[in-house]
């Protein structure tokens, strides 16, 4: 019995001495009942790491995703099986339970919302440390909209968070006449809506690629136009860069420049103000000749280019000599 006894010491302080064992008591083998020495307590013992805790079931969408009107909840407690209510939240983000009434959940995750539901359940004295699960069931907008000026508008589904280029580029890409401009409405805050700028510089454009959620409205903005008309090689209308500043002479550049009978000193601009239609004059001789300053465009100006009358005179004149010299004339020869 002694050795056995001092064999259980000496494997008792080897443990101690380790730092593995906590408190030891010595019992006698032959009644272990009974306490043969102290207790000894280790004084540089180290607690047992924490077990590692399991994730919760995975949801239909991520747990940050806010609950909204429309969204459709069931709810349960553990341990109770005939409490498993499913309710929709009401336009103004409140559900009815049975016992606790109603509960304010819109805005809140659906972390929030256990805790909130939890936290009624206890003051009322219903249950006492109620473990609350509330399971997203139906949610009214899984989707996140792209509208303007991409190539296929429509709702893109989303189930968690999403990068503003995938969800375009799942559109088809900005259209031909998109903006520099994107404007994001969120769902849980649309009185706040965030506008982006594209930058086509990809060392900056990191910074524009920010996150979107289901139920978000991306509304990517349109170009502005500006129109050359008149005597000049090519009129129409053309797109100012992602809505960025363009003169009088780039329009006039992109409509392929002035035919040689445009009457240089008469050339305006015709922009829409509020009070109607207001005419600029446009010294486009002197600024041709680098003795003005280039004039900037706006949005929807309208650059018009007259013919001289004089020289389109002289231009038919000089044609019909042509068309005699060479037979070609109207009623060609015969």
């Amino acid at each position: 019995m002694a050795k056995l006894t001092r064999r259980i010491l000496i494997a008792s302080a080897l443990l101690a001495s380790s730092g593995l064992l906590l408190s030891t008591r010595v019992v006698d083998a032959q009644n272990p009942d009974s306490l043969v020495g102290p207790v000894t307590e280790t004084a540089e013992a180290t607690p047992a790491a924490p077990l590692p805790r399991l994730s919760a079931p995975a949801q239909s969408k991520p747990a940050f995703i806010k609950l909204s009107p429309g969204d459709l909840i069931a709810v349960s407690v553990d341990g109770v099986s005939d409490y498993r209510p499913e309710t929709r939240v009401s336009q103004e983000g409140v559900i009815s339970l049975p016992l606790i009434g109603d509960v304010a959940v819109g805005g809140l995750t659906t972390e929030q919302a256990q805790d909130e539901i939890a936290k009624k359940m206890r003051d009322g004295n219903y249950f006492r440390d109620p473990h609350v699960s509330v399971f997203v069931k139906e949610y009214a907008s899984i989707g996140i909209s792209v509208l303007g000026e991409v190539s296929h508008p429509g709702v893109y589904p989303s189930l968690g968070t999403r990068r503003l280029y995938d969800v375009i580029s799942a559109a088809g890409g900005f259209s031909a006449r998109a903006g520099k401009t994107v404007t994001i409405t969120h769902r849980d805050h649309p009185e706040q809506p965030v506008i982006v700028t594209v930058d086509a510089d990809p060392a900056r454009s990191v910074d524009s690629n920010v996150q979107v959620f289901p139920g978000d409205t991306i509304m990517v903005s349109k170009a502005g136009l500006v129109y050359v008309v008149g005597d000049v090689g090519r009129p129409g209308g053309f797109i100012m860069d992602n809505n960025e500043h363009i003169t009088v002479l780039q329009a006039l550049a992109l409509a392929q420049g002035v035919n040689r009978s445009a009457a240089l000193g008469s050339a305006r601009i015709i922009r829409k103000t509020s009070g109607g239609p207001k005419e600029v004059p446009v010294p486009l001789k002197r600024m041709m000749a680098a003795k003005a300053t280039d004039m900037d465009m706006q949005p929807e100006d309208i650059l018009f280019i007259p013919g001289s009358a004089a020289k389109n005179i002289v231009k038919r004149t000089a044609e019909s000599v042509m068309q005699a010299a060479t037979g070609v004339a109207i009623y060609g020869v015969h």
